[in-house]
């Protein structure tokens, strides 16, 4: 037989042996397998604060425009710009001249008026006790009594208009209305001011508390509202955080005040406003920030690592979970809330449910599984985060 014959012949039992020795090799790598090990979380109800970021602006809580009250040259600035003006402190002085003339003619005029309301009570005194004895008529008693009382209604008169002058003549030093930091000085020295120019001559801002203005959708204002009257969320007083342009968080948390009873037409949007303490005078008046809002709590929530909630290309979220055979069930959850690195699962989940969070790699639904607690030493293949887009 030729070495052709031969070679022909002992090849289907070369082929043969090789297919026998490869089915072996197989099912003893499948038995040798290991069982996937995974960790699990057990899903607890706890109370959870909701809250959103929303845009806002700042604003000074309080605002001042100084104004001059008379007219006048200005004739001394009395301030630095940028500093911290304290309320009633002298800011600009008037020439006050032609005031202190004004005041010096009313105090003339009042003294004239005291001298002749004193003269008139002395005939009128006379004239009544020669009318009673027939020296003059009761017409003219009655007359030096009017008299009298006219001089008496001119002291009154005089007297005002000497407090009208004093007044004009104090407003020709101008002060803070309040205290605060004060801007750009808008006139200078000799400049020509009067009490009904619509430039002011300066402004005061309190920027201690700060005031954030901050603008939620109306329709998320009235979805809130129903799910605190509902019982879903639990009203409270939660601190608003407040993030800088930056991106850092200012140190000092604020209050939330009550919203503002109307609705923008133009933008649908409701005006929530936060105070916020600003000691350092770090936030400046409009400043554009992010206000981190609480807006209730959950009082029964669910947390779940957002990486151990898978999604499909629907946006429908599932977790795994772990039964009581040690085998994988997919269950379908709602989560739309993020709180922190967590999903807030309000369906789907019950306490007691242990969740896959760690070894999403090789988990599989209907899988038989080792479950160890997340984070036990016995670390499970892959991390959560390996399974935390796509479908299972």
């Amino acid at each position: 037989m030729s070495s052709t014959n031969r070679f022909v012949f002992a090849l289907p039992t070369v082929v043969a042996s090789a297919l026998a020795l490869s089915a072996c090799g197989s099912a003893d790598a499948q038995k040798e397998k290991p069982t996937p090990v995974v960790g699990v979380m057990v899903a607890r109800a706890e109370p959870v604060e909701l809250t959103t970021e929303l845009s806002g602006r700042t604003e000074a809580s309080e605002i001042a425009e100084v104004r001059p009250q008379v007219a006048g040259l200005v004739t001394a600035r009395l301030f630095q710009e940028g500093s911290f003006v304290r309320a009633g402190q002298p800011l600009y002085q008037i020439d006050s001249r032609l005031y202190a003339a004004s005041q010096a003619q009313a105090s003339a005029s009042l003294a004239a008026a005291q001298a002749t309301v004193e003269a008139n009570r002395l005939k009128a005194e006379r004239f009544a006790l020669l009318a009673q004895q027939g020296g003059v008529s009761k017409q003219e008693a009655a007359d030096a009594r009017a008299a009298y009382n006219q001089s008496r209604a001119a002291v009154g008169q005089a007297r005002a208009a000497l407090s009208s002058a004093q007044v004009n003549l104090g407003f020709t030093r101008v002060t803070s209305p309040i205290s605060g930091r004060i801007g750009i000085s808008m006139v200078t020295k000799g400049a020509l001011v009067t009490n009904a120019q619509a430039t002011p001559m300066a402004k005061v801002q309190r920027l201690d508390p700060m005031y954030v203005n901050i603008k939620q959708s109306g329709a998320d204002f009235i979805a809130l509202r129903r799910a605190i009257e509902s019982g879903k969320l639990v009203a409270g007083a939660a601190p608003v955080t407040v993030i800088l342009p930056d991106g850092s968080t200012y140190p000092v948390a604020g209050k939330l005040n009550p919203a503002d009873i109307d609705v923008d037409p133009e933008t649908g949007t409701i005006t929530v406003r936060a105070v916020v303490p600003n000691p350092r005078g770090d936030l400046l008046p409009g400043l554009f920030v992010r206000a981190r809002v609480g807006q209730g709590t959950v009082p029964n929530g669910i947390l779940v690592p957002q990486a151990a909630v898978s999604r499909d290309p629907r946006g429908r979220a599932s977790v795994l979970v772990a039964n009581a055979k040690d085998e994988l069930e997919k269950r379908d959850v709602v989560a739309d809330n993020p709180v922190g690195q967590n999903w807030l699962v309000t369906s789907g989940l019950k306490p007691g449910d242990r969740v896959v969070v760690e070894g999403l790699i090789n988990a599989r639904e209907g899988q038989k599984v080792k479950v160890v607690p997340a984070g036990s030493k016995s670390k499970p293949e892959g991390a959560a985060g390996s399974g935390a887009s796509g479908g299972n």
